[in-house]
């Protein structure tokens, strides 16, 4: 019921974002938040950890984390950071929820299409030399064990490409709220998102750091706050 009401609003924000703020759409994104927080609330709390390592809401970094679950985007939007993710094509032909992730220029990738794949890679560093930040799941895909997968390299390379930061979050306890394949049903109880130092993507002399590197370190500070056995 919440969600037709505030994706009519998002409707008819959409002219004016597109001619005012077509790459960030601020509009959009803070009815995305409301959205997120309302529909969490009566099935599950968030508790933040390390906010002091948020970048401020103007700068254009690239959120990176593990991936665990469907709810892993509604607790993120907790964060109050504008954020552009990738997500299947398919999922934005869903009525209501597919059309809002237009609306808000979340980016579209056919997974078996390498053109898509380099096409997301550009649309990515587009968005963050235009001021607009970027969520990445390096591992791909959600993990079914529970267990956290290794990770691509594609949102390092974009954040190198873009001089951008990285910011590396540990997400915990969306596995077991919602598992990967039962997106009907929802357990009780309180999601972790753990937001650690961000990660320079240029050293101290003003060259690009090796996105490799950047990769493994990422998955080290992600997995330091993951319960043990499960990275």
């Amino acid at each position: 019921a919440l969600a037709v009401p505030l994706f009519c609003i998002m409707l008819v924000l959409f002219p004016f974002v597109r001619i005012l703020d077509n790459t960030r759409r601020l509009a959009e994104h803070f009815v995305n938040d409301i959205w997120a927080i309302i529909s969490q609330f009566p099935f599950y709390r968030v508790r933040h950890y390390g906010l002091e390592n948020l970048p401020k809401p103007d700068e254009a970094c690239v959120y990176v984390a593990n991936h665990q679950s469907f709810l892993d985007i509604f607790s993120l939007f907790t964060l109050r950071r504008p954020f552009k993710f990738v997500s299947k094509t398919s999922i934005f032909l869903i009525p209501i929820v597919g059309w809002s992730m237009f609306l808000t220029g979340h980016i579209g990738l056919k997974r078996t299409d390498a053109r898509s794949q380099l096409k997301v890679l550009s649309t990515c560093i587009e968005n963050l030399k235009n001021g607009a930040s970027v969520l990445f799941f390096p591992e791909g895909t959600r993990s079914v064990s529970g267990n956290m997968d290794s990770f691509k390299k594609g949102a390092f390379s974009a954040a190198v490409k873009a001089k951008a930061r990285v910011v590396p979050i540990t997400l915990l306890g969306t596995g077991q709220l919602m598992q990967s394949g039962g997106e009907s049903r929802i357990q009780p109880g309180t999601v972790g998102i753990v937001v650690h130092p961000p990660m320079d993507s240029v050293n101290s002399d003003g060259t690009p750091r090796n996105a490799d590197d950047m990769m493994n370190e990422a998955r080290s500070v992600i997995a330091s706050a993951m319960p043990e056995g499960t990275y």
